[in-house]
């Protein structure tokens, strides 16, 4: 691509800043260039360092439009005229140390286009931390820190993969759990660490996954409107504070996810857009640059230093913050360039047609890159649509990720739990489709943020009938989730009822929990990750053909399914039974594999959980009488809006 050349700055007066060539290699600046550097944040942003036995910070910044580029801060009473950067050769990057600039001294760069008449201050595209929004300028930092996880992630590639049983906790955490007293503050990193250690512990989820940690402007954006790709909002703490907060889950044996934002980013002027009076980092083209459904940029991947900012982000979470996995929002917005547009509001690609060519080979890349230098880290792709191959390698035409969020069970299940169930038998195929297309990748069972906010009320109001079968339809919900094939995600507040939609800037309902109907549903998701973990017949095969099989899928008159999982050695096995009508089915006969007695581990309906303890007395005994293509079959007594595992053998 044609790169505007970099120009030697306009003589200013009292220059203090010292030129450092060394500090870029030819072979920084040629992958950069590129596109292929995936550490960038090594070189460029500011960097405290000494020189000559000097102290002070590195500072570099891309920005190959600029006529003039200076640092102005604490340090220089935001003087543009003491601190010019000079231009290094013909990259497009200006750099230079400033003597005496130092750890948590805040900072912007003044950059003066070739483009007439603009002049700007703008926070560092890699600075590590940034002001308390509103205020937006970077911050020098050092991100030294002493890990003290090394156990966990020398076991965490056996944790992770894909017969493993994953079970994801996903949290936002400024509103997950907020102060007690006014004015009601979120909790900061370390504040939170051992509260939510804690309860995920009691809960078993294996792995939290936090809503964008990347640095935001705008609160209510969630974190989805990104500005600092390298900087850790500066809301609950500093980089290392943060640091502390992922170091503790990890030696209390919880993995972390982050999701990460490269489909699109925030339009504030302190930010990306526009950054040296030129669409830098977003398509000039409003119908490539510009998201119509977010109101954000969209970044250009083909431009190769683009693409080297996006993939040194995502290494540097991985390095310097011991994150387990990243998990990419919105792909399907990047894979397709008429996404959410009209006929002639979007610019085929060179072929015609509607594939983001660029971004693809960008997330094949991305995803190589990570999977290269990480093997013991997990990807995961928020797409949904029916994209071939999203979960597969790249060496055989996929996009490479480790995992695909399940968008279509997630919302053919909403649908279906939302009708009442004497319609319910009209609707059975809502439930069993997805056991078609169940293989197709490697899929994550999502019940996500997106489905408890915008008016959709929380999953308690989605499920149908008077409130003692919402409590029902909710047990019954998670029941079916945990027992078919697919790792798990759980939004906070669903595992304890959350009977208001979420909201970002509140704590969940905490209070809910002095009720014993709530403290069920709690106890049952806890219940529902121990038999995940500790059944292997539960896991093992959760994204290979073999591990789950259809006992009866047809009886649709009863609003009944059954279903068998099975594992790759054990001889074990689990069939799950789902009654999704309030209705108690006495002498209910289904086949099962093994002969002998089959231990009930499970039942909804329990009193524990909230239910009215109809069961089966701990178990049942196989009779040598086939039914549904197996060899045995039981009498089983079923619980209303309930479900039943039952555990035999061979």
């Amino acid at each position: 691509m044609a790169r505007t050349p970099a120009v030697v700055p306009t003589p200013k007066a009292a220059v203090t800043t010292t030129a450092i060539a060394p500090w870029f290699g030819d072979q920084d600046l040629f992958l950069f260039n590129e596109g292929n550097y995936s550490r960038a944040y090594e070189k460029l942003g500011a960097h405290p360092t000494t020189q000559n036995g000097v102290a002070g910070t590195h500072f570099a910044v891309w920005a190959p439009s600029g006529k003039y580029i200076a640092v102005v801060g604490d340090f220089n009473g935001w003087d543009k005229s003491k601190h010019p950067l000079a231009a290094v050769g013909s990259s497009g990057i200006w750099a230079g140390f400033i003597p005496g600039a130092k750890h948590g001294e805040c900072y912007k760069y003044h950059v003066e286009s070739h483009v007439a008449g603009y002049t700007i201050d703008k926070a560092d595209p890699y600075g590590y931390l940034t002001e308390v929004p509103p205020k937006s300028a970077s911050v020098v930092w050092d991100m030294s820190y002493e890990w003290k996880d090394q156990e966990y992630l020398a076991t965490r590639k056996a944790k992770q993969a894909h017969d493993a049983p994953v079970s994801i906790y996903e949290v936002h955490l400024g509103s997950w759990m907020r102060s007690d007293t006014p004015p009601y503050h979120s909790l900061g990193y370390r504040e939170i660490a051992p509260k939510l250690a804690d309860h995920v512990n009691r809960l078993g989820f294996t792995h939290v996954e936090f809503l964008p940690l990347t640095e935001h402007p705008f609160f209510g954006s969630w974190g989805y409107q990104t500005t600092g790709y390298f900087a850790a909002t500066c809301r609950y703490g500093t980089p290392q504070d943060l640091m502390y907060l992922i170091d503790y889950l990890h030696q209390h044996d919880i993995g972390v996810i982050i999701d990460w934002v490269p489909s699109h980013f925030a339009t504030d002027g302190h930010g990306l857009c526009y950054f040296d009076g030129t669409h830098l980092y977003e398509h000039g083209d409003p119908k490539q640059g510009y998201h119509p459904d977010w109101g954000s940029y969209v970044f250009n991947y083909g431009r190769h230093e683009v693409r080297s900012f996006l993939l040194s982000s995502a290494m540097f979470w991985l390095d310097k913050y011991h994150i387990d996995g990243i998990r990419v929002d919105a792909v399907a917005s990047m894979l397709y360039l008429d996404y959410s547009r009209k006929n002639g509001e979007w610019i085929p690609n060179a072929h015609g047609g509607k594939e983001n060519i660029e971004a693809i080979d960008f997330l094949r890349t991305f995803n190589k890159e990570i999977y290269t230098q990480y093997p013991d880290v997990q990807t995961y792709a928020e797409e949904s649509t029916s994209w071939a191959m999203v979960s597969r390698p790249t060496y055989i035409g996929g996009l490479g990720f480790g995992y695909k969020w399940d968008m279509g069970w997630m919302h053919d299940t909403l649908s279906y739990c939302s009708k009442d169930p004497i319609h319910r038998k009209f609707h059975q195929n809502d439930l069993t489709f997805r056991m078609l297309y169940a293989y197709h990748e490697s899929f994550i069972l999502p019940l996500s943020h997106d489905e408890v906010v915008h008016g959709k009320g929380p999953l308690f109001d989605k499920m149908a009938g008077d409130e003692w079968q919402k409590f029902a339809g909710l047990r019954l919900l998670y029941a079916y989730m945990w027992g078919m094939t697919g790792k798990k995600l759980l939004f906070m507040g669903c595992e304890i009822a959350q009977r208001q939609e979420w909201k970002h800037d509140s704590s969940l309902d905490w209070h809910l929990l002095e009720h014993e109907s709530h403290r069920g549903i709690m106890k049952l998701v806890s219940d529902l990750n121990r038999i995940y973990r500790d059944e292997p017949v539960m896991h093992e095969l959760d994204n290979q053909p073999g591990g789950f099989e259809w006992i009866d899928c047809t009886d649709v008159g009863a609003s009944v399914l059954s279903f068998v999982r099975k594992g790759k050695t054990t001889k074990e096995r689990v069939v799950g039974i789902l009654n999704f009508t309030p209705i108690v089915r006495d002498h209910y006969r289904i086949g099962v594999p093994c002969p002998g007695y089959w231990k009930e581990i499970l039942n909804t309906d329990a009193g524990i959980y909230g239910g009215s303890n109809t069961g089966n007395s701990g178990g049942v005994h196989a009779e040598m009488l086939p039914m549904h293509g197996q060899p045995y079959s039981v009498f089983l007594r079923l619980p209303p809006m309930a479900a039943v595992f039952i555990k035999g053998q061979f």
